[in-house]
């Protein structure tokens, strides 16, 4: 049960059907998850689904790429809506049940390509240490370039953001989905 209402298509203003119409209407085809929420904003739903658009579809990283970190991100900021989303990308590109697993355990996934393991290397250092090491850093400078790890780094923090809107408001699964894993805590909750 999520902590907050929605808004619906007949509650909402001018500017919030817009924006609702203009999401819908896009490469996503439908409003779900933090979305569902931000568009108690209109101006910051709006670019909110441009920055998310740039960052899952008009980047250098590779579809592939893209879900490692995120799935990573998902998982590290215990965010079950987040994993349960892309893991059906995850799936719909390919990546394999063992390799999704790996993530879902926190565990390095074996048989990654070099460009696959420094992306998941960078988004596991950012989730933890909110940085990467100086060795990580160089390594994926030699192996993505400069733009991609800015993008890499902007699609990390993009969907931390995603996480925590997600966890805060207690956005709910589709009915009859079981999570992953557990929300986290709340704080000063045993």
């Amino acid at each position: 049960m999520p902590r907050i209402s929605f808004p619906t298509p007949d509650t909402m203003d001018a500017d919030q059907l817009r924006v609702y119409n203009k999401i819908i209407s896009g490469r996503r085809g439908k409003i779900q998850g933090p979305l569902r929420v931000a568009l108690y904003n209109a101006e910051l739903a709006d670019r909110w689904q441009a920055l998310g658009e740039l960052l899952r579809y008009n980047t250098t990283l590779t579809p592939r790429l893209s879900e490692i970190a995120i799935l990573v991100t998902g998982r590290g900021c215990q965010s079950p809506f987040e994993w349960y989303a892309h893991r059906i990308e995850a799936e719909k590109i390919g990546l394999s049940q063992d390799l999704i697993e790996a993530l879902l355990a926190q565990q390095t996934p074996s048989g990654l390509t070099a460009e696959e393991a420094i992306v998941h290397q960078v988004a596991v250092e950012l989730n933890q240490s909110r940085s990467v090491s100086e060795a990580t850093y160089q390594t994926a400078l030699g192996l993505l370039g400069e733009r991609a790890l800015v993008e890499l780094t902007a699609l990390v923090g993009y969907y931390t953001m995603v996480a925590m809107t997600l966890n805060t408001h207690e956005i709910p699964l589709p009915e009859g989905v079981a999570p992953a894993f557990p929300l986290p805590q709340h704080a000063g909750q045993p």
